[in-house]
């Protein structure tokens, strides 16, 4: 018979289970690591930075989106927003580990959560919907995507830095290629289609009325808060 609350561990076998279960996951997380590498040269970000950035922030949707607003000087606040508008939906999934996260030491459990990503994230609640106890496999699951992130980002730096001129190899493009490849991974079926149609139409109308990259914080708020509204009318109509 199973508890309905069995007692959660975080035992280290956990974390190294956790690690090598996510690799083949990792490894593919490693191509968009070492486009982000790539790009940050482009800005140009030094070697150093860009490692910081990989390491301090872990969210390449974010990162890739601070790289499109760089300027001088950098937009503080427009990149620190678009990063909050984009990262929200790490809120809701975090909150779905409680069971695992919400009986751990705070500083723990908040450590945890700062290597949550999409990835690890499906893995890590398989794994606790299977009857799995021990926390330990969500931070390692995410520490497996941290370091391939890492390192990858710093190697797309480095080799990316030796090539003269990157847009002569179409390599300007790939911020873009990277973007539309993490969209795709993000549709859901039609229920996006209108917050996705809302997005498009308001980053279009505030590029030609706003200065320099604020379209893209219009449309990616309009998108949410359309997205948000139609979740919220969806849950309601289940409720009723």
């Amino acid at each position: 018979m199973m508890l309905d609350n069995p007692p959660i561990s975080f035992t280290w076998d956990g974390l190294v289970r956790g690690y090598v279960k996510t690799l083949p996951i990792a490894i593919g997380v490693a191509v968009f690591g070492m486009a982000y590498g790539l790009l940050a040269g482009q800005h140009g970000l030094s070697l150093l930075e860009t490692g910081l950035m990989s390491a301090l922030v872990f969210a390449g949707s974010s990162q890739m989106l601070a790289l499109q607003l760089w300027d001088d000087p950098v937009p503080v606040a427009a990149i620190v927003l678009a990063a909050a508008i984009i990262n929200l939906r790490y809120v809701m999934q975090t909150a779905a580990l409680k069971p695992w996260l919400g009986r751990l030491k705070p500083a723990l459990s908040y450590g945890a959560v700062f290597f949550n990503a999409d990835e690890n994230w499906a893995v890590s609640i398989a794994e606790m919907r299977a009857g799995g106890t021990d926390a330990g496999f969500f931070l390692g699951s995410g520490l497996a995507l941290w370091s391939f992130w890492l390192v990858a980002g710093l190697i797309g730096r480095t080799f990316g830095g030796l090539l003269p001129a990157p847009e002569r190899l179409g390599l300007d493009f790939i911020g873009t290629a990277v973007f539309i490849a993490l969209t795709g991974r993000m549709w859901r079926g039609r229920r996006d289609l209108l917050p996705w149609l809302v997005a498009g139409i308001a980053a279009t109308v505030g590029q030609a009325i706003l200065p320099g990259a604020w379209y893209l914080l219009v449309g990616g708020l309009a998108g949410s808060l359309v997205g948000a509204w139609a979740d919220t009318r969806k849950e309601a109509r289940h409720g009723a």
